[in-house]
Formats: structure tokens, C-alpha cells, sequence
């Protein structure tokens, strides 16, 4: 299985801004006063238009779907939350903790997928879960190593446990479950996305591993990765 892939989905803003429901343990939010709302997503458009161009021009295949202003999804270009890609055909649909995100999932943008070729054999769909207020909010909260089936997750209000564990059953991975930190004020509170924290590339990965306060589950991780033959890029 590969770790990349030539292809990327992305969701063109059209109401970007600072999401208030998200906001809440996404501690890098900040309102910009100095800045309208129609100004921030001006740049917000300036920024994805210049990012789609340089991956293109790099034989990048970049499929943009446009955003919606009606439901109103201020962080719909973040469509790796509630939607995960495999080589198989297979498709997981995530549970999200806010309300106006759960909004983000589109069947139509499947069906674009499938129009253009990309194979969807099943669908694994957890968004029932958010009827017990249970969230896993996909490839945010799951950092995958495809090529050796490893799940990596840092538990958040947005990444449960047990449905980690079950994620992985269901698509054969070893789950590499811990706690990952930062600095709000004088506390230390739970990153809300382990894709903050690491990331995993082909032969190499990028983690901050002072984020992981426990010192027995950052040795863990980092031997993960150095089993697995990965340059670790501290």
C-alpha cells in the first residue's frame, strides 16, 4: 500500500473564518480584528488558488469542489475530517464534535469522485456515533502509515479511544494511542488533532515529540516510527 498518493481533493473556501464551535479546544483560533470576514476569505481564496497552482504544476491531479455558503461550514477546507480515501476503494466517514462541521459531508462530492474514475467499492461510515457524542475526526485525528499499517492517534475531545480501536479492526491497522500537549495560558491542554503534532511521509517522519508530556509513551512512539525505518525529523 502507498503512503502518498497523485491526487488530493480540495474544498475552495467561500465563508472562511474563525469556526466558534471549534474554537473551543482548537486553541490557535483567533479572531483578526483588523481584518473583515469578506477580507479574511478573500485571502483564504488567494491562498488555496496559489497552493492548487504549485501542486499542479508538479503533476499534482488536484480535484476543487467550492465550498457552500448555504449550510454555513466555516472549516470545509479541511475535508480529510470527515472523509478518508484508501487504495482498495474503501471510504470512512468520521463522526465531528461540531455541529456545523457535520454539515461538511457531501454525497455529491463522492459521486464527483466516482465520475472521474476514482473507484468507491464500501463505504465504513461512524458518524452514528455523534449521537453519543463520540468523535473521531478522521485523517485529522488518525495520523496513517499505510505502508505499515499503524494508526497514530493522540486522544482529544475529538478522538475517542475505543472508536480508534475500532477503526482499526475494521481497516487492519495497529492503533499507537497517547496524549499529545500544548501550552494555553499557564495549563497544559490536549492538542485536538494528532496531525498537528506528526506527520508520516514515505521514508521519513516530522513529529514534535515535547508534546507528548508522558515520557514512557514518547519513547512508544518514536520507537514505532524507528521500527518502521523512518527518518525521525524532531
Amino acid at each position: 500500500m502507498r503512503q502518498i498518493t497523485d491526487s488530493i481533493l480540495m474544498i475552495r473556501p467561500v465563508a472562511f473564518r474563525m469556526n466558534e464551535q471549534t474554537a473551543v479546544n482548537n486553541y490557535y483560533q483567533k479572531v483578526l480584528d483588523t481584518l473583515s470576514p469578506e477580507t479574511v476569505n478573500e485571502k483564504a481564496q488567494q491562498e488555496f488558488d496559489a497552493f492548487a497552482d504549485k501542486l499542479r504544476s508538479v503533476g499534482v491531479n488536484v480535484i476543487v469542489v467550492d465550498s457552500t455558503t448555504d449550510p454555513d461550514t466555516p472549516d470545509s477546507i479541511f475535508p480529510n475530517n470527515w472523509v478518508s480515501f484508501h487504495e482498495n476503494g474503501d471510504v470512512a466517514l468520521y463522526p465531528m464534535f461540531a455541529e456545523n462541521r457535520r454539515m461538511e459531508r457531501r454525497e455529491d462530492i463522492l459521486d464527483l469522485l466516482e465520475d472521474k474514475g476514482f473507484n468507491i467499492e464500501n463505504i465504513v461510515d461512524y458518524t452514528s456515533a455523534e449521537e453519543d457524542n463520540i468523535f473521531l475526526e478522521g485523517t485529522g485525528s488518525l495520523v496513517l502509515d499505510r505502508q505499515n499499517h499503524k494508526a497514530y492517534c493522540a486522544l482529544s475531545p475529538r478522538a475517542d479511544e475505543e472508536l480508534v480501536i475500532e477503526y482499526c479492526e475494521d481497516f487492519e491497522y495497529t492503533p499507537v494511542i497517547f496524549e499529545a500537549f500544548q501550552t494555553v495560558g499557564k495549563e497544559r491542554k490536549q492538542i485536538y488533532h494528532t496531525n498537528v503534532m506528526m506527520c508520516i511521509g514515505e521514508t521519513f517522519a516530522v513529529i514534535c515529540a515535547d508534546c507528548i508530556d508522558d515520557k514512557k509513551e514518547r519513547k512508544m512512539v518514536l520507537q514505532n516510527l524507528k521500527d518502521d525505518g523512518k527518518e525521525i525529523i524532531l
